[in-house]
């Protein structure tokens, strides 16, 4: 894999962290217009104010997104540093990723907020650019 389909993905990382943050951010009043602003552009506007249960179950999804980021920055990690095989750590990076896409998107449209699903869709996109042109699936 090249330095710059590295950079890409690294990039990618940085996105999925940063919207993990935004969604921890809902649990203080403070800080969360991001979450808000999100969930605006997506057709799902939050109630005012937010619940304390809703608080709780965005700054959990918050803490998740943030912490499978890092788990799949520990994999790419992996997959950089092996040299025999690395196609196959790819793979189940990638199989991981599209599992997600799936059910994310699935249920954002059967819950009405099918703008989640484009923004799913533009992330895993994102994501696949580089691992396909790189070749990183391939033995």
């Amino acid at each position: 894999m090249t330095a710059f389909h590295r950079t890409w993905l690294n990039l990618w990382l940085l996105l999925v962290i940063g919207f993990g943050l935004i969604l921890a951010g809902a649990a203080l009043p403070a800080t969360e217009a991001p979450v808000r602003l999100f969930y605006a552009l997506v057709g799902a506007p939050l109630p005012s104010p937010l619940g304390a249960e809703l608080r709780f179950t965005l700054a959990l999804l918050g803490a998740v997104t943030l912490g499978w980021a890092l788990t799949i920055h520990a994999a790419f990690q992996a997959a950089f540093a092996l040299r025999t095989d690395a196609a196959a750590t790819w793979r189940r990076i990638t199989f991981a990723i599209l599992a997600w896409y799936v059910i994310d998107s699935a249920l954002s449209v059967a819950l009405g907020v099918p703008l989640n699903a484009v923004s799913n869709t533009v992330l895993l996109v994102a994501y696949l650019l580089p691992i396909l042109r790189s070749r990183a699936l391939q033995r």
